[in-house]
């Protein structure tokens, strides 16, 4: 892939693109300023700060936002540990910060709660096997529903914006597929209820649970009601943007092209690069190594810039220290509104 991601630079920097855009601003300010935004999503390679950003701008978009949630789908929870505190599957409150919560949802959903989805239906049919049957033979059916849960309870508690931290890459793709598997997957259980839903009325009738077929259907249309919608707002740029998190090394920065060709793919937009751990030694300084590594870390950053020329980069220093608990994050964000100098 590095011949591909030269041919890239190459047919991307042919005719001097740079003079055809005016200079962005490195900050997060639009994202900050934009009332209008109701999904925010923060994505990349693993291991680049996408947690510790996610937060920041969570954190500062609590200051001028009447409520904001800010949710993670990583398998590997890191809300608890960003935040110095403990994170629930349902929103929390983040002490000593007005109007940030903060959870930690599951990427499956067992068969207690796809019952639950339903009304209780899917049990008192008869189809609490059956449902677990399903999931194994549609892969990420039982990841779309949960989150088709998640989206019902943000959607019910109407918080002003929310923040995805996602997981890696390849799992935030897979996520953002959802709303699609989500519907494959209902119409497949249509299909199923049009086969044998003769059978489940006639034994719903037999032992006196007459309706449970009615109340299936209802929720389930509710369902594919809101996925519909949360869908749509998805790939609306007035109401969603997704924020790239990266370093400027070879492998995040493809990583990075990847995952901004997939979202143009899925209709979803992304104007805003944040590029973490970047060094900036001392000018007096005899360290070798740190020289090395900030000229092959500008290299990439004018990659970047020479690739993306009508995005805000915004440019993040490494810390001395770990960014852990919101004293740590508000130094962090402070760079988010205000280009670091030394």
């Amino acid at each position: 892939f590095f011949f591909y991601f030269i041919a890239t630079m190459s047919t991307t920097a042919g005719d001097d693109p740079l003079d055809d855009f005016e200079e962005m601003d490195p900050t997060i300010e639009e994202i900050l300023n934009n009332p209008n935004y109701k999904w925010i999503f923060a994505g990349g390679k693993g291991g680049v700060g996408k947690t510790t950003s996610s937060c920041s701008i969570a954190l500062e978009l609590a200051k001028t936002r009447e409520s904001v949630l800010i949710i993670s789908t990583d398998p590997a929870h890191n809300l608890a540990d960003a935040f110095n505190q403990k994170v629930e599957s349902t929103p929390t409150k983040i002490e000593n910060v007005a109007n940030l919560y903060a959870m930690e949802v599951s990427s499956k959903i067992d068969k207690e709660s796809f019952s639950s989805m339903m009304g209780g239906a899917a049990d008192q049919l008869g189809l609490g096997s059956l449902i677990e049957e399903l999931g194994s033979a549609m892969p990420g059916i039982d990841e779309a529903m949960s989150f088709a849960e998640v989206i019902k309870l943000v959607v019910s508690l109407d918080f002003s914006v929310v923040v995805f931290d996602t997981a890696p890459t390849g799992h935030t793709l897979r996520f953002l597929s959802f709303p699609d598997i989500l519907e494959k997957g209902l119409a497949k259980m249509n299909q199923m209820k049009s086969q044998f839903g003769g059978l489940f009325q006639q034994f719903g009738s037999m032992m006196g649970m007459e309706g449970s077929e009615q109340m299936m259907d209802s929720k389930l249309e509710q369902t594919r009601s809101l996925t519909a919608q949360v869908n749509a707002q998805f790939k609306d740029p007035n109401l969603t943007t997704f924020v790239c998190v990266c370093i400027p090394e070879f492998l995040s920065l493809y990583e990075t092209e990847r995952l901004l060709q997939q979202l143009a793919k899925f209709k979803i937009d992304s104007h805003t690069i944040i590029i973490n751990q970047i060094l900036y030694p001392e000018e007096d300084g005899n360290c070798g190594l740190c020289k090395a590594r900030e000229a092959m870390q500008q290299k990439y950053i004018g990659q970047l810039e020479l690739l993306y020329p009508d995005f805000h980069i915004v440019k993040m220093p490494l810390m001395k220290e770990e960014i852990r608990g919101i004293d740590k994050l508000h130094q962090f964000s402070a760079y988010l509104k205000t280009p670091y100098s030394q």
